[in-house]
């Protein structure tokens, strides 16, 4: 049993800055890669940044310098710092893990339930 919850998320004026966080909970023997995603009514649910347990990141080209995303693998939990949000930012964004739940597993994603954010002009 895995569960990832977030919170955060909210409304803001184009130019803001708003910030998510996600805590991944239960039986969890490693966490390869956390991040985030996003989706909007009509398409399909697109990454927006990720870590590995590394550090290593990668970001989808339209939030390249604009956004941050970090994690604390003591504490399981992934953040994303967003600035100069535009409006088409707007979106619902979940929180992802690769986990392996045992040392000799394979790694299953897990997501969460899914946080608004909403940017206005």
């Amino acid at each position: 049993q895995v569960h990832l919850v977030e919170s955060g998320g909210g409304s803001v004026q184009a130019g803001g800055s708003l910030s998510v966080s996600c805590a991944a909970s239960g039986s969890i023997f490693s966490i390869n890669v956390m991040g985030w995603y996003r989706q909007v009514p009509g398409k399909q649910r697109d990454v927006v940044a990720a870590i590995t347990s590394g550090g290593r990141t990668n970001y989808a080209d339209s939030v390249k310098g604009r956004f941050t995303v970090s994690r604390d693998n003591v504490k399981n939990t992934v953040d994303l710092q967003m600035s100069s949000l535009k409006p088409e930012d707007t979106a619902v964004y979940y929180c992802y893990a690769l986990i392996a739940r045992t040392y000799d597993s394979i790694p299953d994603d897990y997501w969460g339930q899914g946080t608004q954010v909403t940017v206005s002009s």
